[in-house]
């Protein structure tokens, strides 16, 4: 514990030797619906934290809705006394913030590692996947790709507007994959680029996609699950801040534009053992079409963590590459799993269903329990698209129906915890049950 203070310590004051101009530091975690919570701490007490003073933070800050609301969760939130849990620094997170007006600097925290980790906090939950295929001599390496879109700054009537094209000055409201479109918007690219890489993160290639003003980052393969996690949550910070300094506004809203496609996460996942063999390439691929099968078998009890609001259902069946079933492929982008061309020695799955703006912490984790299981049950999948296109098992598309489904399957109740599944479904429901409690002008104009 002493060794693990002191290289925390020697972070902080190294970093206030490089950043001196820096008084205040955001202490920031994902809550369960992707967003970060957190504090602003002066620099002078983050040295103290860093030694070893006690860092607390209301455990139910955890459980907050979209909005930002408390639900009745069981005992949570109004019967518990609102009590205060313990949370840590994440050695290797202190980096600066060039977006705000302000010299700052922000942090990562969590309660995995901690005397009482909080069971439902997502990083947690992932910890503790990842921890037992440790056990098991699983060591899983993670690429997530990340898809967003780019509108102007100013909101019309609430809606959102396609970007200006800084070169013409006009909309870029033609949906195309040209690389002119990342020239002509390279300022504020570049500037996204080269801010996640000052927080640590391995970003590589970008693209323009389909939609208008719509973009993909792919990060680097990580031996790191936790790390490539939190390279996924902070991009999407500094993406949003950094687009706002150019005078745009950066989303990774599941679904803006009924008429384009959506924005997904990606995520790429091998497996290896301790020696850094590829189990997934062994015995003629044999585990690989079990990790399949495992992966397909719990997708649909994990629709409310790869499509965790009601707009991300509205991207399921889209006009490009969006599944409405659960399937697979190889080099087939139709398929929820995907199973990219490779060596053996990168064998790996594409899992393509998740929307942007899912928790990542989460997605990695219903991922990782697919695969588990399926290498633990050994069974063969449904035939791939390439032999059938109509090839699929059906999955919940709207979210009291998915909610159900997932509350009660006893495997993800017991590899990501009864509690969390508990925690994860009410709040699922609630918000979703929040968010039908306006009435829309459609309603009016059609019923009044």
């Amino acid at each position: 514990m002493k060794s693990h203070s002191s290289t925390l310590l020697a972070e902080v004051r190294s970093f206030r030797q490089n950043h001196p101009d820096v008084r205040y530091v955001d202490l920031i975690a994902l809550d369960i619906p992707g967003h970060f919570y957190g504090k602003r701490y002066p620099v002078e007490m983050l040295e103290k934290v860093a030694a070893g003073s006690p860092l607390k933070l209301p455990q139910n800050a955890v459980l907050l809705g979209a909005q930002g609301g408390l639900f009745k969760i069981g005992d949570y939130c109004f019967n518990d006394g609102d009590p205060d849990a313990n949370r840590r620094l994440v050695p290797g997170t202190l980096k600066p913030v060039n977006w705000e007006s302000q010299p700052l600097g922000q942090m990562l925290i969590t309660s995995d590692g901690t005397e009482a980790p909080i069971e439902f906090e997502p990083r947690e939950v992932l910890a503790k996947v990842l921890e037992r295929l440790q056990h098991k001599g699983i060591h899983p390496v993670v690429a997530f790709e990340l898809e967003f879109y780019l509108f102007d700054k100013q909101l019309e009537n609430g809606l959102p507007q396609f970007a200006r094209d800084p070169l013409s000055g006009d909309a870029d409201d033609q949906p195309n994959l040209h690389i002119e479109r990342l020239s002509r918007f390279s300022n504020v690219l570049d500037d996204m680029a080269q801010t996640a890489k000052d927080q640590g993160i391995d970003i590589t290639v970008i693209t323009a996609e389909i939609g208008p003003g719509q973009f993909e980052i792919n990060f680097g393969h990580c031996d790191d699950g936790l790390r490539a996690a939190d390279w996924a949550a902070l991009f999407c910070r500094s993406t949003r801040g950094v687009a706002l300094k150019h005078g745009y506004r950066a989303s990774f809203m599941a679904k803006p534009y009924l008429q384009f496609p959506g924005s997904g996460m990606h995520v790429h996942v091998s497996l290896y053992d301790a020696a850094g063999n590829n189990l997934l390439a062994t015995h003629q691929q044999q585990p690989l079409r079990h990790a399949v099968a495992g992966c397909l078998e719990l997708l649909p009890h994990c629709m409310p963590i790869f499509s965790p609001n009601h707009n991300a259902f509205r991207r399921l069946g889209g006009t490009v590459n969006a599944a409405t079933r659960a399937s697979w492929g190889f080099e087939d982008r139709d398929a929820c799993v995907r199973i990219p061309e490779s060596d053996p020695r990168n064998l790996r799955i594409e899992h393509r269903l998740a929307s942007a703006d899912a928790n990542p912490y989460l997605v990695l984790a219903a991922i990782l329990v697919g695969l588990e299981h399926g290498l633990e049950a050994k069974r063969e999948p449904i035939a791939p698209l390439n032999e059938d296109r109509n090839s699929g098992t059906d999955f919940p598309v709207e979210m009291l129906d998915a909610v159900r489904a997932m509350q009660q399957q006893p495997i993800l109740r017991d590899k990501l915890g009864a509690e969390f599944v508990e925690v994860y479904c009410e709040n699922k429901r609630q918000d979703h049950l929040a968010f039908q409690q306006e009435i829309h002008a459609r309603e009016y104009r059609w019923f009044l």
